[in-house]
């Protein structure tokens, strides 16, 4: 097969922000800059993008800085960015949150995954992500597959063992094909912010690519929000405010409905999402606010098309 190797030329990250921390936030514009890595900031109207503003304008590699006018959703902002991309002739785009941090080889680590993937990968692939990596407890976070119904076990794709296969990936860190997207479409935007990661995957899944995790790097990211319990600070359960999960369960229950969506997904996120809802329900000091969610989750899914 033919190998090649990809310059970090031929991508360009896109990182959205909503009032980030700065420090949080600069540090990783910075590490991208120090990656020699070209990037594009979408701002969903932060009270403190002005600070954002000057953080961006003494960085080389920052391309651009698209501030947003109105919240309009981490999907949104993520197309915005990906269109950008398209328009400027990028290969490859890295998708970010605001929060995560890498290394100083991150893009070319990243890079290298994507030369042997592309050496020895048996089908096209749409996206590679990286391991995440809980910076505070360290736990790293295995990735998913849908293939069996009670295997975990990851699959690998290459001789290496550094790519498996995985059944989808976080968005952040995740290095997209622009081609794949071109057929596979941009990001569902009316899904605002949960699971836009989630339905594009199995979105491309569907149209015949290869989505893989892989070893060769590693992203520090918190998944959910802190939090005092024994379960969450384990990582067993993932918090969320009862805002996030508003839009967690309506985008899950629409995506049940979804043709692309895997079976074995849809069968293990049913229990998954009843077992977290009820101890949602019946341990949080909020369970309220989570419980009125949910009802209006319930009710919006079906305005989805």
């Amino acid at each position: 097969m033919s190998t090649r190797q990809t310059a970090v030329s031929a991508v360009c990250a896109v990182v959205v922000t909503y009032n980030p921390d700065i420090a949080v936030v600069g540090q990783l514009l910075r590490q991208l800059q120090a990656n020699g890595c070209d990037f594009v900031v979408v701002d969903n109207q932060s009270t403190n993008a002005d600070a954002l503003q000057s953080i961006v304008s003494s960085l080389t590699h920052c391309r651009a800085l698209l501030r947003q006018t109105a919240n309009i959703g981490q999907a949104a902002a993520l197309n915005l960015g990906l269109q950008q991309l398209s328009d400027w002739q990028y290969e490859l785009a890295l998708l970010f949150d605001q929060d995560s941090a890498i290394d100083t080889d991150f893009c070319s680590q990243m890079l290298l995954a994507w030369d042997e993937a592309h050496a020895h990968a048996t089908g096209p692939v749409a996206a590679i992500g990286p391991r995440p990596e809980d910076p505070v407890s360290h736990r790293r976070i295995p990735f998913r597959s849908f293939e069996h119904l009670f295997s975990r076990h990851e699959s690998p794709a290459v001789p290496s063992g550094l790519l498996v296969h995985a059944g989808f990936l976080i968005t952040s860190g995740c290095l997209i094909s622009m081609a794949a997207l071109k057929i596979t479409g941009p990001m569902r935007a009316d899904y605002f912010i949960d699971n836009v990661d989630l339905e594009w995957c199995f979105r491309a899944k569907s149209s015949g690519f290869q989505i893989l995790g892989t070893d060769h790097a590693r992203l520090y990211h918190r998944i959910g929000e802190a939090g005092s319990s024994y379960l969450v600070r384990k990582g067993i359960v993932v918090q969320h405010s009862a805002l996030r999960f508003y839009y967690s369960s309506r985008n899950r229950i629409h995506l049940h409905r979804q043709p692309h969506a895997p079976r074995n997904w849809k069968l293990k996120d049913s229990v998954r999402f009843v077992l977290k809802t009820s101890y949602l329900l019946l341990t949080s000091p909020e369970r309220h606010a989570y419980w009125a969610s949910l009802r209006q989750a319930m009710k919006d899914a079906a305005t989805l098309p």
